[in-house]
């Protein structure tokens, strides 16, 4: 076995191992270098003498500093480290970094539903949005029947999904930072996979009322029916029994469902996909291969003109320095300080930081801090000037490469992005994850080839083939491309969708519960 491993910068004093299975101590590496002790697959190996105190640089930055002397050859674990204060977001760049326009990148279409609003859908999906956890149940026993008895009426219409959740009763509804989970519920059902067609089930009785969920102008007005918002009230007095109130959802749905079948694909610009962008379960080959993939791909919708959003505050917070300085102008700058600020709060109002993000799963995939891990998250925005700044809940109103300030959870970041209005997810993976989203193709892509080799029906991009040399970083982001536009178009289906793996919406509130 020829050992392998992997420096990111001239300048690091650290590489991680490449090999499947790791290294065993006494490894002699191509330099001459001996392994003090056996190093896992993606942990890291110093490559010099790190004297206590001193720095050690991955990605051309100190993830950390020694607790004692690291000898070369060691293996640099976690416990080695102490992790480096957080970036002030005072006097940071602004703004500075002015590429030269990449040239625009023309001729790609989709197949995808164009919506009354403009926006473009890549899937054609009945959703039903609930507005208090209470009717949960009741909408999922609901939706069975619909999928079973009516959909098959409807061959244009590709799924019906129940919008739930946890939130609507019990919550201090109007305290600050309710308005976040009520605002992402709202702009969720008004995704473009849905087509413009807006159902509420109700309890009645909940805080958040259907009118308060969606007052009037909320919903785009349709030429054709400028009807009032479509409620089914569960206590309400029409309703004897439990299958009364089945029936009156069934009903309604049947009239949505009718509509949507008249929707047709047509060809579009590559412009129109709105794509999200995210990773978990990362590991030290995350920022090597998966993320500057995407990172490349990120690059490409942009010269096509359409709309990327990376997110994940805790997972960009030690690059911020990197991002205002890729801002288009001071707004853009000043905008993504403040959503800094405002998750530093949050997180303290909790005792906690930055520090709390990183998982057992990260650790183990050689991942040692959350410094190094977003070093290797930041990648996935490529190389494009930042143009906007979105609050967790708000809607896409904008071309290019976006911030949308996120928690990193996984199923939190996916449910505003989709409230953002993305039809398009692409999510990274080291460790591996079944995660989905029944509202939008979600195409994930594997940092190693291990991963793409076990996981071979779950993942559906082998990003790992960089590291095994036989695949360019560039080549596999434009394989990324290629298949956004195949799935976009209904041609190809993701590995997720073809199981119907999905994840629970949650919804972000920073608000008290009552």
């Amino acid at each position: 076995m020829i050992p392998l491993t992997i420096r990111m910068q001239s300048q690091d004093n650290v590489a991680i191992v490449a090999n499947h299975g790791g290294l065993p101590a006494g490894t002699v590496l191509p330099d001459g270098l001996c392994l003090c002790d056996a190093v896992p697959q993606g942990h890291k190996v110093a490559l010099v003498d790190i004297p206590a105190n001193g720095a050690v640089l991955r990605y051309g930055i100190a993830i950390g500093y020694a607790l004692k002397d690291i000898p070369a050859g060691s293996w640099v674990q976690e416990r080695l480290l102490q992790m480096p204060s957080a970036r002030e977001l005072n006097n940071l760049p602004i703004a500075t970094v002015k590429p030269e326009p990449l040239p625009p990148l023309e001729g790609y279409t989709f197949e995808g539903y164009r919506n009354a609003d403009g926006s473009v859908g890549t899937r054609n999906i009945l959703a039903i949005t609930t507005t208090v956890q209470c009717v949960s149940g009741v909408v999922e026993f609901a939706v069975e029947r619909i999928k079973a008895e009516l959909l098959p009426k409807f061959p244009h219409v590709d799924d019906v999904v129940g919008l739930e959740h946890t939130y609507g009763c019990g919550v201090a509804i109007d305290a600050d930072g309710a308005e976040i989970p009520i605002r992402t519920l709202r702009n969720i059902s008004l995704n473009p996979n849905f087509g413009g067609e807006v159902m509420v089930v109700s309890l009645g009785c909940e805080k958040l009322q259907p009118e308060r969920l969606m007052p009037p102008g909320a919903i785009p007005i349709n030429d054709q029916r400028g009807e009032a918002l479509d409620v089914v009230c569960l206590q309400d007095d029409s309703h004897v029994g439990f299958m009364s109130m089945i029936g009156s959802i069934m009903k309604t749905a049947e009239q949505h469902l009718q509509r949507l079948n008249q929707r047709r694909r047509e060809t579009v610009p590559a412009s129109e996909l709105v794509v999200g962008v995210q990773c978990g379960g990362s590991d030290a080959f995350s920022g090597v291969t998966a993320n500057p993939a995407v990172g490349y791909c990120t690059d490409l919708l942009v010269r096509a003109g359409a709309s990327v959003m990376f997110s994940e505050v805790t997972e960009v917070r030690d690059g911020i320095d990197q991002l205002t300085s890729r801002a288009t102008t001071p707004e853009v700058a000043e905008a993504m300080i403040r959503e800094m600020a405002w998750y530093d709060a949050y997180l303290a109002r909790g005792r906690a930081d930055r520090s709390a993000n990183t998982t057992p799963g990260n650790k183990k995939g050689g991942l040692s801090n959350i410094v190094e891990k977003a070093m290797g998250s930041i990648v996935k925005s490529g190389s494009a000037p930042i143009s906007g700044v979105l609050s967790p809940g708000e809607k896409l109103q904008q071309k290019g490469l976006i911030y949308a300030a996120t928690p990193a959870s996984d199923f939190i970041c996916g449910t505003l992005q989709l409230a953002a209005g993305m039809n398009l997810h692409v999510f990274t993976t080291g460790r591996g994850t079944p995660y989905g989203l029944a509202e939008v193709p979600v195409i994930k892509v594997a940092t190693r080839t291990d991963l793409a080799r076990r996981w071979h029906d779950l993942m559906d991009v082998n990003a790992g083939t960089i590291a095994d040399g036989t695949q360019t970083i560039e080549e596999v982001g434009m394989e990324l491309f290629q298949l956004m536009l195949d799935v976009a178009s209904g041609r190809k289906k993701t590995w997720a969708e073809h199981w119907k793996l999905h994840n629970a919406l949650v919804l972000f509130n920073p608000a008290p519960v009552t």
